[in-house]
């Protein structure tokens, strides 16, 4: 298995140089050069496997590069108990009849990015050995508010790298804020920027595209990677978790073998409901993928008209996680819906980093159709898809999966579809816990823990020991800048002259 760049299709790197790279240095993301398959006798046999193992089994469809004794050496450090409260790893929770969550929040940090961040260090440090780079390898991430936390969590004091975070000022919660700038580790470092996440993700890639940049970081014996999910170490892992909740739900005998099911993904940068379109091209019995955004409903419009336009207001919701107007995986797709079409993944991507619009062509059009339903719904709606759960089933949603839900229940409304569904749950509710709490009306008046506290009185479910331990932890980075001087810091952070 090799792999391509969407922007230049003559790239044909290693797994391993793809992951330790991040990002070709024409700007493209990488991707397999064919999607491997699963049979349905695999779906039944991985239902009989731990987490562990699923994961096992889908890495070595993709890293055929990796021996297996280095698959296992990564799956085994990163999927067990020390890092994620349940043996499961990936909780399926069977909420009415044929509709689950997919609870994808129960690793060190709460939130879905847990389920890749703690394996990318384990196939990083891998893929730098394999291939015999001798520099460090300094990470750069832009945040939305999870991935900073769960890319620090996983490279703290990881030898041989370096990471820098850079997150908006004012776009994250503040237990997000909190979780990143009391991070512990020796070789981390964490900056909040004037601007939103398109910002910090617009810098980042200037600065991992910037030659210059580049060649000083050689000299002194660096290079970057990725711990966004532009880096295939980050996507790939997510794949597994829809090959092994489709295994799960055959083996507990929720669906019959062949019976397709549909996936629904709060995103924002497309990478989590990608990894979907992965799982179903592999051959997982997926009906539809249905794409939930909040009010930057960018996604939305895109999926519905062809039309990707992110000149547009952009609103700061209580689902900041999606807070984004450029999604950056949609790249890979493109370049798969379009045959591999290059030099039209180039045209694209110019005219949106030029005029900020691009529109596909009628056959990408009537692909994405196929594939794909979207909606999306403000925070009012949000909040009272919160309060319907909580008080119909019980249930605690935080504020990306209500957006989820929401949508899905607009989705089935329109057309009647009962097929049986996964609806990806993203993030703990104590992670969001001011909105969560206000959403089934009580609205305390306190800081940040005291709402953590009063949600646990009203949901009754245990507070993760990785938030409660926040309370105590000082704050190690105050650092606001603007976003124009993100590569000064990153030279500063890495004594780089």
């Amino acid at each position: 298995m090799f792999y391509r760049s969407t922007r230049n299709s003559d790239v044909n790197v290693t797994s391993a140089q793809a992951i330790a790279q991040g990002i070709s240095e024409d700007g493209g993301l990488f991707v397999p050069s064919e999607i491997p398959s699963v049979t349905m006798e695999d779906l039944k046999k991985l239902g009989e496997m731990t987490y562990a193992q699923r994961a096992f089994f889908v890495f070595s469809k993709y890293l055929t590069d990796y021996t297996e004794a280095e698959i296992r050496y990564c799956v085994e450090g990163a999927y067990n108990t020390k890092n994620f409260d349940t043996d499961n790893i990936a909780e399926l929770a069977h909420i009415f009849d044929g509709t689950y969550m997919l609870e994808l929040w129960h690793g060190p940090t709460c939130a879905f990015k847990d389920m890749a961040l703690q394996i990318l260090p384990y196939l990083l440090t891998t893929a730098t050995k394999k291939i015999d780079l001798d520099k460090k390898v300094v990470i750069l991430v832009a945040t939305s508010g999870d991935t900073g936390k769960a890319a620090l969590e996983g490279f703290k004091d990881v030898e041989g790298t370096e990471i820098l975070v850079f997150y908006p000022d004012n776009g994250v919660s503040e237990m997000q804020k909190k979780q990143m700038t009391t991070q512990e580790g020796e070789n981390v470092g964490v900056c909040a920027i004037k601007g939103n996440f398109d910002d910090a993700q617009n810098g980042v890639k200037a600065i991992f595209t910037n030659k210059e940049i580049g060649e000083k970081l050689a000299e002194n014996g660096m290079m970057f990677s990725s711990a966004n999910s532009i880096n295939w170490g980050r996507l790939a892992p997510q794949i597994i978790y829809y090959v092994s909740s489709y295994a799960q739900l055959l083996k507990d005998g929720e669906i019959a073998e062949g019976e397709k099911i549909n996936i629904v993904v709060p995103t924002g940068n497309f990478g989590n409901i990608l990894a979907g379109y992965y799982a179903k091209h592999m051959g997982v019995p997926v009906n539809k993928l249905i794409c939930a955004s909040n009010a930057n409903n960018v996604l939305t419009d895109f999926l519905t008209t062809g039309v990707y336009d992110r000149n547009r207001d952009f609103h700061a919701t209580i689902s900041p996680s999606m807070d984004i107007l450029i999604s950056s995986n949609l790249e890979r797709l493109l370049y798969h819906l379009s045959g591999e079409n290059d030099a039209q993944i180039r045209e694209w991507f110019t005219a949106l980093a030029e005029s900020g619009r691009y529109e596909v062509t009628d056959d990408v059009k009537a692909a994405l159709k196929e594939e794909f339903c979207a909606g999306y719904c403000d925070d009012d709606r949000t909040k009272a898809t919160i309060k319907e759960y909580f008080d119909k089933y019980s249930y605690t949603c935080d504020t990306h999966t209500a957006v989820a839900v929401t949508v899905y229940e607009d989705y089935v409304k329109a057309t009647g579809d009962k097929t049986k569904t996964v609806i990806a749950s993203t993030a703990s509710p104590y992670k969001f816990s001011g909105s969560v709490l206000s959403a089934v009306g009580n609205n305390a008046d306190c800081d940040e823990f005291g709402l953590v506290d009063e949600l646990a009185k009203v949901s009754k479910l245990p507070v993760p020991k990785s938030l409660a331990e926040l309370k105590d932890k000082d704050i190690r980075f105050t650092e606001v800048i603007a976003k124009d001087e993100m590569k000064d810091f990153v030279f500063r952070s890495l004594n780089v002259k």
